[in-house]
């Protein structure tokens, strides 16, 4: 993407180093499924893309690590965000409904991490950032729900945490695309480089 009306204020790349893993970013039925707390107007290209980016990933050998939401009976562990958004009671252990099941078709493989977390970064509260280091990752690549929440709050932190964020356009969706392209656009800017599917298959390649 170009630098936009900033100009060369938020033009830097952070680029691709040579060993990516892919993180897949609560991509459950909440988001895709009829009834859904979170339903979006159009998951479905975004689990297509996932799909293509998982076989890359697994074909090549780098890690796929996948997060989702849980918290306990009651809600004890939600803390202030679960007062800020009430609907994320869905992921309790006593909820009705599998809402915080991964989405089909797309389905972990056994040995794939899957972190689960309360909040949402991927990395605030959980071991992925040591998990990740161990492996000898610099590259990670995002895809999930939602753009606005989930995977921007995570490319940010992949950031700080000495991680080459690379967030995958066609693999995220949000409530509507305006908020989907605004926030893509902003996370160029600043914290993270918008990969095209396209470039992100052929670097896992």
């Amino acid at each position: 993407m170009s630098s936009g009306p900033h100009g060369k204020a938020f033009s830097g790349r952070v680029g691709w180093g040579g060993s990516p893993a892919l993180v897949v970013i609560d991509m459950v039925r909440a988001y895709t499924e009829q009834g859904g707390p979170f339903l979006l107007p159009e998951p479905a290209p975004a689990i297509a893309a996932t799909a293509e980016l998982v076989e890359a990933a697994r074909s090549a050998g780098h890690p796929v690590c996948w997060t989702v939401v849980k918290y306990a009976a009651g809600m004890a562990d939600g803390g202030l965000f679960a007062r800020k958004v009430p609907a994320l009671a869905a992921f309790a252990e006593d909820a009705e409904g599998d809402w915080g099941a991964i989405a089909p078709p797309l389905r972990p493989r056994r040995g794939e991490p899957v972190v689960v977390k309360q909040y949402a970064s991927a990395f605030f509260g959980t071991s992925l950032a040591s998990t990740l280091h161990a492996l000898g990752v610099d590259t990670v690549v995002l895809a999930g729900f939602s753009t606005s929440g989930c995977v921007r709050a995570s490319a940010t932190d992949a950031l700080c945490h000495g991680l080459r964020p690379q967030v995958v356009r066609q693999a995220c969706a949000d409530r509507s695309p305006q908020l989907h392209e605004a926030n893509l656009a902003d996370l160029d800017a600043k914290y993270a480089d918008v990969a095209e599917l396209e470039e992100a298959l052929t670097r896992l390649a």
